[in-house]
């Protein structure tokens, strides 16, 4: 076997559930083949490093052997090797901060000067984290 098209690829080590979904992700560009975005009929070759854009993260693999039928999860690692730097899994562990605010029952809506301070409390507390 010299060459699988891409999806089917993706879909064959369980990077996508469904080989639709992959073509979808693909022609949605999110997914890279060697740095350069692709076509779902592009054909996968063995060295290729793929890689997968999934909010938050980008999932990177390299192709260690070419396969084009679905296979088992235990099987994956004899057809791809996950090369997703640390810095990228640490985004998915990060802790999702979220305010709440206690309002008493039937006070209604927030007014304008509320909003506003309930807005800059969230601006705050996000723009601290990135820098």
């Amino acid at each position: 076997m010299d060459d699988v098209r891409l999806d089917k690829y993706l879909w064959a080590v369980r990077i996508f559930k469904t080989r639709s979904d992959a073509a979808e992700a693909v022609r949605n560009n999110k997914v890279t083949v060697n740095g350069s975005a692709a076509k779902p009929s592009r054909e996968v070759k063995i060295g290729d490093v793929i890689a997968v854009k999934r909010l938050p993260a980008v999932f990177q693999y390299k192709v260690v052997d070419l396969v084009s039928s679905r296979q088992p999860a235990k099987n994956v690692p004899a057809y791809c090797i996950d090369m997703t730097p640390q810095s990228e899994l640490d985004k998915l562990v990060r802790p999702r901060e979220t305010v709440f605010v206690f309002r008493d029952r039937g006070t209604g809506r927030p007014t304008k000067k509320e909003r506003r301070e309930l807005d800059s409390l969230m601006d705050g507390m996000f723009f601290d984290e990135e820098e």
